[in-house]
C-alpha cells in the first residue's frame, strides 16, 4: 500500500485567503478587455495575456512588500461603526487616523485612487509598458473591493468561529462554479468621480458582509458535519476542503452573489480602465512608446517573483 511521505493523520487545509484567489482575478482582468470602446479594445486584445497573468501581481508583492497588504482590504469597523463616517479623501483620513492606523486597517480605496492616476500619466506619457503594469494592477484592487470579506475586521470569520469563509467564498465558490456565470457584462461607462465611484463600490459590498457570514452560519448549523469537508491527496500531501455539495448549498443559499459581484468587478474594471484613457485625453492606443523596465525596477520584479515563489506572506492573510 502506497505510503504518504507526509502522515494522512497530518491534514493541511486549504484555507489561505489569497483574495478572490489568483484563477478570478485572471477571469475579471480578462473579461475586463472585452468592455472596452473600439479605440481601446485593438491595444488591450493584443496585450490580454499580459493583463491576465500579472492580474496577480499585488497578491505576488504581498511576500515581499510590507506595504502591499492593506492596499487590498478596509477593516470598516476598526475605523468607525458606520462607512459613511470615514473620511473620503486620503488627506482628511490622515489627519483623523494617522498613517499607523491607516496602514494597518486598510487602505484599499486610495490605493485604488492612487493607480488610477497612475494609468492616467501612463496614457497621457503613451508609455505602453506602464499603461499594462497599471491597468493590471488597477484591475485587481477594483476585483478586491467587490469582496465582502475585504471590508471588515471579521475578514476570515476569526471573531464568529468560521475561519476559512474568506478563501471559501472568494476562491472555492468561483472556481467551482463560475463556468456557468453570465459573464456578458455590457460595454465601460465614464466615471465622473472615481473617488466618489470608489467608495460607492465598497459601501455595497460592506452591505452585503451580514449575509455572507449569517448565511454560513445557518448552513453550518443544518448540515450534516460529516459532509461539510471533503478530502483530496495532492502531492503526498491530504488536503481538507469544503465538500461540493456543501459549496453549493452555500452558493445557492446566497443567491448567485459571487456571480453579481464578479460581473460587477468585470464591468467597473473596464470602467475605470476606459475613464483613466479618456481623462488622459484618448491617446491614440498605436505605435506606442515602449519602454524597458529601469534596472532597479527589473531586480524589484525578479526579487518579488523570487520571494513569492520561496517565501511567506508578510502581514496577515486577507
Amino acid at each position: 500500500m502506497k505510503r504518504l511521505t507526509i502522515l494522512t493523520a497530518l491534514i493541511i487545509p486549504i484555507f489561505l485567503c489569497t483574495s478572490w484567489g489568483f484563477f478570478a482575478h485572471q477571469r475579471i482582468n480578462s473579461l475586463a478587455v472585452f468592455t472596452l470602446p473600439s479605440d481601446m479594445i485593438g491595444f488591450y486584445k493584443k496585450n490580454i495575456k499580459y493583463i491576465t497573468e500579472h492580474a496577480v501581481d499585488p497578491d505576488k508583492r504581498r511576500y515581499a512588500d510590507t506595504l502591499e497588504a492593506p492596499r487590498h482590504y478596509l477593516d470598516v469597523e476598526n475605523y468607525e461603526k458606520n462607512i459613511d463616517s470615514i473620511p473620503e479623501k486620503w488627506d482628511d483620513a490622515l489627519v483623523k487616523y494617522g498613517l499607523k492606523k491607516l496602514n494597518t486597517d486598510g487602505i484599499i480605496p486610495w490605493q485604488i485612487q492612487r493607480s488610477y492616476y497612475g494609468l492616467v500619466k501612463a496614457f497621457k506619457m503613451r508609455d505602453s509598458v506602464k499603461i499594462l503594469k497599471y491597468s493590471a494592477d488597477l484591475g485587481h484592487y477594483i476585483g478586491d473591493a467587490h469582496v465582502p470579506l475585504h471590508t471588515t475586521a471579521n475578514h476570515n470569520g476569526q471573531l464568529t468561529n468560521q475561519v476559512g469563509i474568506h478563501a471559501f467564498w472568494e476562491s472555492r465558490l468561483p472556481e467551482l462554479f463560475s463556468t456557468h456565470y453570465n459573464f456578458v457584462v455590457g460595454k465601460a461607462d465614464y466615471i465622473e468621480n472615481p473617488l466618489q465611484e470608489i467608495w460607492k463600490i465598497l459601501k455595497h459590498t460592506h452591505s452585503l458582509v451580514d449575509t455572507v457570514l449569517t448565511f454560513e452560519a445557518e448552513l453550518n448549523a443544518s448540515f450534516p458535519s460529516d459532509k461539510k469537508y471533503s478530502f483530496s491527496e495532492r502531492n503526498n500531501t491530504v488536503l481538507k476542503q469544503y465538500s461540493t455539495a456543501y459549496s453549493k448549498a452555500y452558493h445557492t443559499k446566497m443567491n448567485n452573489m459571487v456571480e453579481k459581484q464578479m460581473r460587477a468587478a468585470i464591468l467597473k474594471t473596464g470602467s475605470f480602465w476606459y475613464s483613466a484613457w479618456v481623462d488622459a485625453g484618448q491617446p491614440a492606443l498605436k505605435n506606442l512608446i515602449k519602454t524597458s523596465l529601469l534596472p532597479d525596477e527589473k531586480i524589484e520584479s525578479e526579487t518579488v517573483e523570487r520571494k513569492y515563489q520561496n517565501g511567506s506572506l508578510i502581514g496577515r492573510e486577507l
